[in-house]
């Protein structure tokens, strides 16, 4: 008999279309799916109709449930005869959270799988026609976090981070942009270094505002209530010339979306 296992599946940034093979069968033959606030509802769909769903997703200031009791749960319902399907936004090792729930099961006896997921930075750089690195403007891309703990100060290598031939991601960062592009300044980025600031990214409501590390707060003003906001800054933001500001429309050809052959 084998060991209980649970399989962490990064969900990606929200279309469906973006999932691994491997994340797509799991659903399919999942008997519990646990899932966060931010996975797209087509991914959701694609889930055995007859799989348990919980949702524990986490929003500002609005847990349906802590980590603590995440963990609690996972290893709860782990089990050998069940299908177990921690399902996370992006990738589960990026901002995830990932790494402290499959330590937490790891000590108690019970396996994990990781299913790697598109993160954001790279699903919101494609939608947006934004190439994270690119030859004479960025050699090096960085994902950092904008989100502190609370009452503590955000705290970064802002000497390494402001660095005009590095792109940086920023995660979660809409309510600390303003602090964060001051202290990006202030270390020598300069003021007139581009932002994409990206809203619904991968999404249907997909909207895009390019501006200026100097004006970025003000410009991210209008962003969503709610909905996940990601930051690309760096002269990578100009390279294409052209930042789509809304989600195109997905490609006509009906080949696209017909089974391949052999698995129709």
């Amino acid at each position: 008999m084998h060991p209980p296992l649970v399989h962490l599946v990064g969900a990606g940034p929200g279309d469906a279309d973006l999932l691994t093979l491997r994340a797509a069968r799991l659903l399919q033959i999942a008997d519990v799916v646990v899932h966060d606030r931010l996975v797209g509802r087509g991914v959701l769909e694609l889930c055995n109709p007859k799989a348990r769903r919980i949702d524990v997703g986490k929003a500002a200031g609005r847990h349906a449930l802590s980590q603590d009791g995440i963990n609690a749960l996972l290893a709860e319902l782990a089990a050998t005869d069940r299908v177990v399907v921690r399902l996370k936004g992006g990738d589960p090792f990026v901002f995830g959270r990932g790494g402290e729930e499959a330590l937490f099961l790891l000590g108690r006896g019970i396996q994990v799988e990781v299913v790697p997921g598109v993160t954001a930075a790279l699903g919101c750089a494609a939608a947006t026609l934004i190439p994270l690195t690119h030859r004479g403007l960025a050699r090096s891309v960085r994902f950092v976090t904008g989100h502190a703990c609370a009452d503590e100060p955000l705290e970064l290598d802002w000497d390494g981070l402001a660095d005009p031939a590095t792109t940086l991601v920023v995660y979660m960062g809409l309510a600390q942009i303003g602090e964060l592009a001051s202290r990006l300044i202030a270390h020598g980025l300069a003021p007139a270094t581009p932002v994409a600031v990206i809203t619904d990214g991968c999404d249907r409501r997909q909207t895009v505002a390019r501006t200026s590390l100097a004006h970025v707060a003000q410009a991210s003003s209008s962003a969503r209530p709610g909905g996940p906001t990601l930051f690309v800054i760096g002269r990578v933001v100009d390279a294409v010339g052209h930042v789509p500001t809304h989600a195109a429309e997905p490609p006509a050809d009906p080949r696209l979306y017909a089974p391949a052959a052999g698995h129709g």
